[in-house]
This record gives C-alpha cells, sequence and structure tokens, in this order.
C-alpha cells in the first residue's frame, strides 16, 4: 500500500494532467548512458562502445525514417516476445534477441524519468515497462521487466503484454 501511495504522490508532482509529459532529467546527476558511449548507424541501430552490443533504436513495432521511430511500440505476452525477436531480421542481420536483464538494464538514463532513457540514442521510447530474456526465479510464471516510465525494474506475469526493444553481439 506505501508503494501505491507513493506512485500516486509521484505522479502527481512530475506529470501535468493532460497530455503527454516530456522527458525530465536531473542535469546536475551524471548521465549513465552518454550519447558519446554509443556509435550511430544510419540504418536504425546503436552499438553500446561499452558492452559491444548492437541495439535497435526503436521498440519493435515503430519504423526507424532516418532520423527517429514513428508508429506505435507494439506489446507481446513473453513467450510471443521471445519468438518475435528470433524470428527478426533488421539491418542485415537475423540474430537479434530479447536483451537479459542486465542488458536491458544497461540503457536506461538513471538522471530522466518519462522516459527514463537517452532519447538522443533511443528516439520516442514509449515510458512503458519492456520484457527481458530472464526469468524471474521467485515468480515460476514471471520474468524481469524494466519500466522506461522511470527506469525500476520488475517481476511481470510473463501473459502480461509488454513492449520489447532488440539487441545482438555487434560484428
Amino acid at each position: 500500500m506505501i508503494v501505491s501511495v507513493f506512485v500516486l504522490v509521484a505522479a502527481a508532482i512530475w506529470f501535468p494532467l493532460s497530455g503527454r509529459a516530456a522527458q525530465s532529467c536531473k542535469e546536475t546527476i551524471v548521465s549513465t548512458t552518454m550519447d558519446s558511449s554509443f556509435t550511430l548507424n544510419d540504418d536504425g541501430t546503436a552499438i553500446d562502445n561499452t558492452t559491444g552490443l548492437m541495439w535497435m533504436r526503436c521498440s519493435l513495432g515503430q519504423v526507424w525514417d532516418g532520423k527517429s521511430c514513428s508508429g506505435k511500440a507494439e506489446v507481446f505476452s513473453w513467450d510471443d516476445g521471445l519468438k518475435a525477436a528470433a524470428g527478426q531480421k533488421f539491418a542485415g542481420h537475423d540474430d537479434w534477441r530479447l536483451p537479459n536483464k542486465n542488458e536491458l538494464e544497461s540503457i536506461v538514463e538513471g538522471r530522466c524519468f518519462s522516459p527514463a532513457i537517452n532519447i538522443y540514442v533511443f528516439p520516442e521510447t514509449p515510458s512503458q515497462y519492456f520484457w527481458s530474456s530472464s526469468p524471474y526465479v521467485g515468480l515460476a510464471d514471471g520474468a524481469w521487466s524494466i519500466d522506461f516510465g522511470y527506469g525500476t525494474i520488475n517481476a511481470t506475469v510473463k501473459s502480461g503484454r509488454l513492449q520489447i526493444r532488440l539487441v545482438r553481439e555487434a560484428d
């Protein structure tokens, strides 16, 4: 109950009552996902120079137009998200997958919320929950998810419908 009250209070303080909230960042906190940490490619991918992972810049369902992402991110159950990732062909690669919990957490921008991600690297990311490929041991039918609204890590029932962002090992 305390968590629910906190979320309601935080939402009332941080978000306007109508319209889409703009990303908010605390400039006095050091960025956790600096622009310079990524190599941006014209094909809609970004390479994290620290982890060596190649990310799709758009959420699955959105379209890369050469500068940004457009359209609406699709939602998937956990099983359907794993299947969608396995069959994805994008930017000349066919080995895309759902990131594990730690990989997905690595792109959370800790000083920002709504969304809690570097929007220069990952434009038009919904402030919603995204699946990881990591099952949650404490919940037999659960998997780890990341809320890109606030950057929190949660366990979600696998039948829930969340967005996905795909990753692969860079060549």
